[in-house]
């Protein structure tokens, strides 16, 4: 009998020693995988903490830059571009005291606006003009002249400046629909005549001059024209560069 009860307590006591230790074991492994579940949220979280950093980086990075795009553009006085056309080219410098239709001209020139469009209205002896947007890759005998952004340039008419031979001059409607003498948002000419177009003074804003190239804007005026003024053959700006 007492044989008997030393053996049931031997199996008891190897039985519990076998369940505690399962029991250790579950809690070893439960402790381990905590520990990994919190490894891997670790990680996550500085990867988390590291795109968002980056990403600030970035961020910061590109309005730094667009800040001193801005700033070089306001820094500029009075900026100077190369008008590439298919029959030379044409340096230009703008004003600074017609901030407005400086500010808009760089704006388009830069964004590759002018790309491609036409001297779609040429008369001797008097001026060229170009900036309709429609003139690209226009089909013969189209009407142009009247295309353009959605929006005008008040005007910045000053006495001092004159339509002299090279002025860079905005083009706009007519004082009916336009008493206000609004600029057109894109287009411009440049005045052709050797002694001027003085009659013009007063009424467009004039907010640049030709720097070099006037025998390029001689040779575009002498081409022959047909319907409104339109150049037979097209002359074309191929690019703007802008130069300061």
């Amino acid at each position: 009998m007492k044989f008997k009860l030393l053996s049931i307590t031997i199996i008891v006591a190897a039985f519990c020693a076998c369940n505690s230790g399962k029991k250790n074991e579950r809690q070893s492994q439960q402790t381990e995988t905590k520990i990994i579940n919190e490894e891997v949220q670790s990680a996550n979280k500085n990867t988390e903490d590291t795109a968002q950093k980056e990403t600030q980086t970035m961020t910061e990075e590109t309005a730094k830059e667009q800040s001193e795009k801005a700033a070089e553009i306001k820094t500029v006085a009075e900026p100077v571009f190369d008008i590439v056309t298919s029959l030379g080219t044409i340096r230009i410098k703008l004003y600074s005291e017609t901030p407005r239709h400086r500010d808009n001209f760089v704006k388009l020139a830069t964004s590759g606006y002018y790309n491609g469009v036409l001297f779609h209205r040429v008369i001797k002896n008097f001026m060229i003009q170009t900036g309709d947007p429609d003139s690209k890759n226009a089909q013969p005998g189209a009407d142009l002249g009247i295309g353009g952004p959605d929006y005008k340039i008040d005007a910045e008419i000053l006495p001092k400046f004159k339509h002299k031979k090279g002025a860079v001059a905005a083009a706009r409607q007519g004082d009916q629909i336009n008493p206000e003498k609004k600029s057109s948002g894109s287009q411009f000419y440049i005045v052709q005549n050797q002694n001027g177009t003085p009659h013009l003074d007063g009424a467009y804003t004039v907010f640049g001059e030709t720097v070099s190239g006037l025998d390029v804007v001689d040779k575009i005026a002498t081409v022959q024209t047909g319907k409104g003024d339109r150049p037979v053959t097209d002359v074309k700006i191929e690019k703007i560069v802008r130069i300061k």
